[in-house]
């Protein structure tokens, strides 16, 4: 699986419509439509706002498009098999469309908010997606130093500190390192 690191956005006239493809990383399904609803005000005049996400959750992965009164299977579909083709997660494709008076017919139609999906991915910068787990530990003083060492190591980070009698923190590291940091602190 990769995610997108950044926004992104790419623009091109088809046949005097103007499309207007972004896309943005979100990690859940209430942001990437926050990000829809913005877009809505941004963007009064548009024809069409399409999209496509994929967001990686705790219960599984959760995929959806919409065509936005466009013909059926002919907007968001087309963009959900660029995002489903590059196996992308946690992101949503953006495709505003501005009608120019021309018809596009429906085969036009896929082949353009296709085009644009696969325009805009191609823009983004795309990395290769590491879980990562969040674990809380409660350490003496002289532990800390250690946890510190091994993190870095690890690829991990302490997110969260509180010293008290005992020093408490939040830490996340990659999944695939936790057999080895567990070894370290048991």
């Amino acid at each position: 699986m990769k995610i997108v690191v950044k926004a992104r956005e790419y623009e091109e006239i088809i046949k005097k419509s103007r499309f207007v493809g972004l896309i943005s990383p979100c990690q859940s399904e209430p942001e990437a439509l926050q990000l829809v609803n913005n877009l809505h005000e941004q963007h009064p005049g548009a024809s069409h706002i399409v999209y496509a996400y994929r967001i990686q959750t705790p219960n599984g992965l959760v995929c959806r498009f919409y065509d936005a009164g466009e013909p059926s299977g002919t907007a968001g579909k087309p963009i959900f098999q660029h995002l489903e083709g590059k196996q992308l997660i946690n992101l949503i494709v953006v495709v505003i469309r501005y009608f120019g008076g021309i018809k596009l017919g429906a085969g036009g139609l896929t082949r353009a908010y296709g085009n644009i999906a696969k325009q805009v991915i191609d823009l983004a910068e795309i990395v290769e997606h590491i879980e990562r787990v969040t674990l809380r530990l409660v350490l003496a003083y002289n532990q800390l130093q250690m946890l510190e060492y091994q993190l870095k190591k690890l690829d991990g980070e302490i997110v969260q500190q509180n010293f008290a009698d005992q020093v408490q923190v939040q830490i996340q590291l990659p999944k695939h390192h936790l057999p080895a940091f567990q070894l370290t602190f048991q």
